[in-house]
């Protein structure tokens, strides 16, 4: 059991890369493209938050602020593993602060939950709804799972 359980640790930690590249389109508010070192530009989903569909309330204003902070920009680049539509997932830091962390403070995306657990940026949705920042100033303002649910995928 240990060594089935070290291995696993082994695996994931093999599938963990950090390195710095350049982002060169914002698709929407949590899915930019980076390229690193020469290499063709690759799909990171951000992890850690959702933000607003494309064609959702906020999801014009979470990428125009996403491509403003960070577009032709060098950031670094902490993958952890990759979604069921093949996109890398991990975080970017830009000058050594996290983009997520940013988003979900501005009010751009809200905060992921995993079952009971508050998610990574559960502080900096707390503090932007106080403040009534982006999303939080919004009384129906809907989480992109249930929007998703409701219409399916922007087209």
């Amino acid at each position: 059991m240990r060594r089935a359980v070290f291995l696993l640790l082994v695996l994931a930690a093999g599938a963990a890369q950090a390195f710095t590249a350049e982002v060169t389109h914002v698709s929407d508010g949590d899915t930019v493209w980076v390229r690193r070192d020469g290499r063709a530009p690759f799909k990171l989903r951000l992890d850690g938050l959702d933000a607003p569909e494309r064609c959702q309330a906020g999801g014009p204003q979470a990428r125009d602020a996403l491509a403003a902070r960070l577009l032709h920009r060098r950031v670094e680049v902490h993958t952890r593993a990759h979604d069921d539509y093949g996109r890398a997932v991990g975080t970017l830091q830009l000058d050594g602060a996290d983009v997520g962390a940013w988003l979900v403070a501005q009010g751009l995306a809200w905060n992921a939950r995993f079952a009971r657990r508050a998610g990574p940026y559960a502080e900096d949705e707390a503090a932007a709804r106080a403040a009534r920042r982006g999303l939080f100033a919004q009384r129906d303002a809907e989480y992109p799972r249930d929007f998703r649910r409701r219409h399916g995928p922007c087209t």
